[in-house]
């Protein structure tokens, strides 16, 4: 079998007979499970996140610390599960961003269609060539590390992604003849995207979008791991596994290994999930 990635779903093609069996199941499950433990991690935690215990510091896995210790003695399974909320919250934020950005690009050139289509796409291919982790690397440090700033960024970065997927189908939409009808009943441009248009396109829109959060969510990592992002003490897998490489000389390799892999599980089955759900999306039309 081979797959053949790129960031955007409808260019990801199964080879195999019925896409959407078991995998679509399991990576279900699998992003199911994980943005449960990321809503619900602060009460799952057995400590404070930011509960040091210099006496237990960099200590292997025990009964009293499943995953560990860091090296001021926090427990790590405590900061992998309150870290979850905000290494979800940001690419969840970064897909909204684009989502509402690209969708409505996508349906006023789709609509439009002639020279406003043509400079639409001149506009998005040109977009293309901006790569999002340096735009959210050049904007935290120009408006300052945090939150936002990557946020705001990566959100601008992926709307052309989410536009071009969304334009393909609404342009087929748009030359259907139920749209003329509407037409002529005498409903406006805009109701007609937003109560018949918008619902056709929804399909591959949350395809696209369950794709781009697994890549939302290395990008925001990396912004993090790169200290311009989310900002120790608090907790959040991009700043765990920066902060496990200071401990990687002593042997004590827990920190990272949790928070990578965590992150690498996260990106993976998202990016199944949404391939698998453009396969099936697309198989309808």
């Amino acid at each position: 079998m081979t797959l053949t990635w790129t960031r955007t779903v409808p260019n990801v093609r199964w080879r195999q007979a019925g896409a959407g069996g078991p995998l679509l199941l399991v990576s279900g499950v699998v992003a199911g499970l994980l943005t449960v433990l990321a809503i619900a991690g602060p009460w799952l935690a057995p400590y404070e996140a930011d509960a040091a215990d210099v006496l237990a510091a960099s200590q292997g896995p025990s009964a009293q610390h499943w995953l560990g210790t860091d090296s001021l003695g926090r427990d790590i399974l405590s900061r992998a599960l309150v870290g979850a909320r905000l290494s979800f919250a940001g690419p969840a934020m970064v897909v909204l961003i684009s989502a509402v950005l690209g969708t409505a690009l996508a349906l006023f050139s789709a609509w439009h269609g002639g020279w406003v289509d043509r400079t639409c796409n001149r506009v998005l291919n040109v977009m293309f060539a901006v790569p999002g982790i340096l735009v959210a690397v050049l904007s935290s440090a120009v408006f300052g590390a945090g939150f936002w700033a990557p946020v705001l960024a990566l959100g601008l970065v992926y709307a052309p992604y989410m536009a071009r997927v969304v334009r393909s189908v609404a342009v087929r939409e748009r030359r259907r003849g139920y749209v003329e009808s509407l037409q002529l009943a005498g409903m406006s441009p805009l109701r007609i995207g937003l109560r018949h248009l918008l619902p056709n396109v929804f399909p591959i829109l949350l395809a696209q979008a369950t794709y781009g959060f697994g890549t939302a969510l290395a990008d925001f990592a990396a912004v993090s791991f790169l200290g311009l992002g989310i900002q120790p003490p608090q907790a959040e897998w991009g700043v765990m596994v920066a902060e496990g490489r200071s401990e990687l000389l002593d042997g004590a390799v827990q920190q990272s290994l949790v928070a990578g892999t965590l992150i690498v599980v996260t990106v993976v089955a998202f990016n199944v999930l949404g391939a698998q759900l453009a396969a099936r999306s697309g198989g309808r039309r």
